[in-house]
């Protein structure tokens, strides 16, 4: 008995204890439930119960380690997402950014524009198309068809430009340009569509408007020229008068030319100091220029009132002058079904033999002088 006492009164020491209660306090980790011990346990030295409650504490320890750091790893994306919507948000609120998307908007659209055609292409190919231009005025004179077109749209589109490639290979006599001043004070004073009647075609003929009646939609509407009164009933009246001219037997066609705000611009500029176009820069293209938004929204309320079934508006895209040219002529060959009338081979007949006719000296006339 007097061996076994010491044994039993021993204790672990007080700084022992301490520890082991400061890793688990300071850990913060649930308290391990107790294991069962058998009914006669030996007792330990107090050495051995110290490390033995230490090496408990342990996997307390890793356990509350493993756990902040799951807990870490859960905040960092949130973090993450706080942060990169930090940084996005003054990026939203600069314009740069928007602007930036529209230039590439903008760069984009222009990449999918076709080249520019070369002048050997174009020249080989409206040779082609002009061929069957007079094929299709021969085809207009033997039937006796009555054929319209109309060139209307923005100043500098190339509405002028089409019109010469379309004639300068057919007959005048066949095939006129109509291309009206400002009216005068007694045609003011008449019907409006008066003064453009008088230039419709007979059986056999074709007449291009270069601009027609739709000034009164356009630029005398921007202008001022003419009162609301009139610009209503015009757009009232314009699809029944078209309608009117397809039932007596004319062959109406409406081409508008639409040209790019930039493309307008380098062209007017050409204009100015080009002085073989000097002409075809007048006060109203630059009013044209300045007033661009109110002639954009007239060309809408136009559309929106005479593009009608009988006699459809066709868009032309005038940015590429030489393709827009191309267009249209294939277009309009399109538009009538025609055939080919070309006479057979034609052989001359033989030179008059002189009979004792005897011409005057070539001195008695007189000759423009030799420049060149």
């Amino acid at each position: 008995m007097s061996e076994n006492t010491p044994a039993q009164e021993e204790v672990v020491p007080e700084g022992n204890q301490a520890k082991a209660e400061d890793v688990t306090e300071g850990k913060t980790v649930a308290p391990v439930a107790p294991t069962a011990t058998p009914a006669k346990a030996t007792p330990k030295p107090a050495a051995a119960k110290a490390s033995s409650k230490a090496e408990e504490a342990k996997p307390a320890a890793a356990k509350a380690t493993a756990k902040a750091q799951e807990t870490k790893a859960a905040a960092k994306p949130e973090k993450a997402k706080e942060q990169k919507a930090a940084k996005e948000k003054p990026a939203e609120s600069k314009p740069e950014a928007a602007d930036k998307d529209k230039n590439r908007e903008t760069e984009s659209v222009k990449s999918t524009r076709k080249k520019p055609l070369k002048t050997k292409n174009y020249e080989k190919a409206l040779s082609t198309l002009q061929v069957e231009l007079v094929k299709l005025q021969e085809w207009i004179k033997f039937k006796k068809l009555k054929v319209v077109v109309l060139f209307e749209g923005r100043d500098a589109a190339g509405k002028g430009g089409t019109i010469k490639r379309i004639t300068e290979s057919l007959s005048p006599r066949v095939t006129r340009v109509a291309a009206l001043p400002a009216p005068t004070d007694r045609e003011t004073g008449q019907w409006y569509f008066q003064r453009y009647v008088q230039h419709l075609p007979a059986g056999g003929e074709m007449v291009l408007f270069d601009r027609s009646w739709y000034n009164r939609a356009g630029v005398e509407r921007v202008m001022g020229f003419c009162t609301d009164e009139e610009y209503r009933e015009f757009l009232r009246s314009c699809p029944e008068f078209e309608r009117m001219l397809v039932r007596s037997g004319i062959i109406l066609i409406k081409y508008w030319f639409s040209v790019s705000n930039e493309e307008q611009e380098r062209r007017f500029q050409k204009r100015i100091f080009h002085p073989e176009k000097q002409w075809k820069l007048s006060p109203m293209d630059l009013q044209s220029r300045a007033r661009w938004v109110e002639y954009s929204r007239a060309k809408d309320n136009m559309f929106a009132h005479t593009d009608i079934k009988q006699a459809p508006w066709f868009v032309v895209d005038g940015d590429d002058k030489k393709r827009a040219r191309l267009n249209v002529i294939t277009h309009l060959l399109n538009m009538i079904d025609y055939e080919d009338l070309t006479p057979e081979a034609i052989v001359l007949p033989p030179r008059q033999e002189e009979t004792g006719y005897v011409r005057p000296p070539m001195s008695d006339q007189t000759f423009i002088p030799e420049v060149y």
